[in-house]
């Protein structure tokens, strides 16, 4: 891979609601937020940061190549909580950071790297990563969030919703495959920390409300996001006890 200097913080609460205590449920017999961690430092990062408001998950992450960034409690969003990381660590304006969920035990060290780099090798504000749709299924699964990019690769929109609607396809069927011409978003993020202090500033956007999809405040408000296809495919993450009992059995497979 090439070189790229980037930080990796990862947003762990321990209050989520659908699967309370989430960063410290195990997985092989190690919390999932060390999972995570690991596959960040795999990817090459610079320095790989938790942020959190629970003194368990710090204390989890004992004796782990990382730094640990205590924040408050109140926070609305992983994004609110990175943007006080920002300013607790003193990150430069210039500094590339990338946002990788707590809950993304196999999130690939590849595609890590694939966001920071595609935030670098432009000037968008932000980057993210998407893959193509190939099913009908995943095309209307609301909990799919789907996306647009015009020819340079910047993102026009994401919903839940199937976008691009196939008119003349749609109109005749709607089974079987979809062609690749729908995208998938992964939801991994690369900022500047410049950026990040300022996405956090930000006002909810009335469509972000609408789709529950925090990425549309930045287009909302006038900013790009450049979206790059991932180089390998983005497991599932965790979210429910069905979800942690298929980790589980895929973490044995592996070993």
């Amino acid at each position: 891979m090439p070189d790229t200097d980037f930080i990796v913080a990862i947003p762990a609460r321990f209050g989520a609601s659908r699967l309370p205590g989430k960063p410290l449920r195990l997985i092989a017999g190690t919390p999932m937020v060390v999972h995570v961690a690991r596959r960040a430092l795999a990817a090459g990062a610079r320095q790989v940061v938790v942020a959190t408001d629970d003194v368990r998950i710090a204390d989890a992450l004992t004796g782990e190549a990382l730094t640990v960034c205590m924040t408050r409690a109140d926070h609305a969003s992983g994004t609110d909580r990175l943007a006080e990381c920002a300013e607790q660590l003193g990150w430069s304006d210039a500094q590339i950071v990338v946002n990788l969920q707590g809950d993304e035990p196999f999130a690939p060290s590849e595609g890590i790297h694939a966001v920071a780099t595609t935030l670098a090798a432009g000037d968008a504000e932000m980057a993210t990563l998407a893959t193509p749709i190939e099913d009908t299924d995943t095309l209307f699964d609301p909990n799919a969030v789907k996306l647009v990019r015009d020819a340079r690769g910047l993102a026009l929109y994401f919903s839940r919703a199937p976008i691009p609607w196939q008119r003349d396809r749609f109109a005749r069927d709607r089974l079987g495959s979809v062609g690749g011409e729908a995208l998938r978003h992964i939801g991994i993020y690369a900022y500047r920390a410049g950026f990040l202090r300022r996405f956090a500033a930000l006002p909810p956007g009335r469509l972000e409300q609408l789709e529950a999809l925090e990425q549309l405040r930045v287009l909302e408000a006038g900013h790009r996001i450049a979206v790059g296809l991932t180089p390998v495919p983005f497991p599932p993450g965790v979210d429910t006890e069905d979800d942690l009992a298929r980790a589980e059995a895929r973490m044995a497979a592996r070993s």
